[in-house]
């Protein structure tokens, strides 16, 4: 009976370092920022049949005290006495031959949350906006409303910072009123917006040669430098730019639809 238990002591204690073991690339490795929320782990069997997947969860480089030797467990974030915004990155390490599964990876990613402690807009087309309560690093996209429709015109960088932080950048003014907002979307596809500003641009009208509903072999001319875009009769558009001069000759015979300056037109090629 000492020979059978030595032997299946023996056995045991073999199965187990072999069920332990891992290459080093077994990983699953997760950065992101710090939200208020946990993540949720699905923790398989080994393949083995011996014990569960994950055997070491690290967060920002210390080992959890997580219950891991579950099914299903929470990383408890919290208990790292992290603030939102702060950097988090987790190192889940597991055996071979099983996949772990990270069930709300998003948590991790940065969030919208600004708000906007003021916008405003000058007559040489500067506009600047102070934030707040910002928690992740996003871009500020600015649009202007031109065209009956919203444009992106310019993008800045987020900072991801709680404290007020400044923010500026040079845009582009039509003829008349100016109308612009700046947003952020972050993962979930949902936009967050400032309060609209406007300025009224005291230039005169922006007009182009050969005129609306003109005709033209060439090329087409603004009297001031200004943004466009050309679309033929399909919706298709053909060109798009600043300037003060686009030239059309290669475009087919048939008629295009212009926006430029707060306007909307026509011409033909003929």
């Amino acid at each position: 009976m000492k020979r059978v238990g030595l032997l299946f002591l023996t056995l045991l204690v073999s199965i187990t370092f072999t069920d332990r073991s891992v290459k080093a690339d077994n990983e699953i490795k997760i950065e992101g920022i710090f939200q208020g929320e946990n993540l949720f782990v699905m923790n398989p069997f080994a393949s083995s049949g011996v014990g569960f997947c994950i055997f070491e969860v690290q967060v920002n480089g210390k080992v959890s005290s997580d219950e891991i030797n579950c099914s299903a467990f929470e990383i408890d974030l919290s208990a790292y006495h992290l603030s939102k915004g702060d950097p988090v990155a987790i190192i889940i390490k597991h055996k071979d031959g099983c996949t772990p599964k990270v069930l709300n990876a998003n948590v991790l990613k940065p969030k919208t949350t600004f708000n906007t402690v003021s916008i405003k807009i000058d007559k040489t087309g500067n506009i600047s906006w102070v934030t707040k309560d910002e928690t992740g690093s996003l871009p500020f996209i600015v649009e202007q409303f031109k065209w009956k429709k919203w444009i992106t015109v310019a993008q800045v960088d987020g900072k991801g910072l709680p404290a007020q932080t400044n923010y500026s950048v040079k845009v582009n003014l039509h003829s008349g009123i100016n109308k612009f907002r700046v947003k952020q979307i972050d993962y979930t596809k949902k936009p967050r917006y400032t309060p609209e500003v406007t300025v009224n641009n005291l230039q005169p009208d922006v007009t182009f040669q050969p005129g609306n509903n003109g005709k033209t072999t060439g090329s087409v001319t603004f009297s001031r430098s200004t943004d466009y875009e050309i679309y033929d009769f399909y919706g298709k558009r053909l060109a798009k730019g600043t300037g003060t001069m686009v030239n059309v000759s290669s475009f087919p015979k048939g008629t295009y639809f212009i926006n430029y300056d707060s306007k909307s037109e026509s011409f033909e090629k003929k």
